[in-house]
């Protein structure tokens, strides 16, 4: 089985350049475009060792889809972290407290988020 990695963003040149970034790390990549598409896939049975996620996006936001992720079965512990233009402490601290992980500000550094994704996903 190979080790998966989920990538949630609906910008589609978002989507293509995270997963341009990770394709060193050897994982499997998966992208979808909305909140509602990623639960859609963790619920026909995907099971990242990690999840990217956009803050910001039409329809569920990605702290709503953090919740959702964390009532999974398997899921309690499953890195999710926020990859967003957003650096206020406040919103920080609302998606800390909804289970992610970790926050990335946009545009990413392509070093550092290798680096995070091997720290997270040894």
């Amino acid at each position: 089985m190979t080790d998966t990695i989920l990538i949630v963003d609906d910008s589609p040149s978002m989507l293509m350049s995270v997963s341009i970034a990770l394709r060193p790390t050897g994982l499997d990549i998966k992208e979808a475009a909305s909140a509602e598409a990623a639960l859609a896939l963790l619920n026909d049975g995907v099971m990242p060792r990690m999840i990217l996620t956009d803050l910001n996006m039409d329809g569920m936001s990605g702290i709503e889809l953090v919740r959702e992720v964390r009532k999974l079965p398997g899921m309690a512990f499953t890195p999710i972290v926020l990859l967003t233009t957003e650096s206020q402490d406040g919103l920080r601290q609302t998606a800390k407290s909804a289970g992610a992980t970790g926050w990335l500000v946009k545009p990413f550094d392509a070093a550092k988020l290798l680096a995070l994704v091997k720290k997270l996903v040894p």
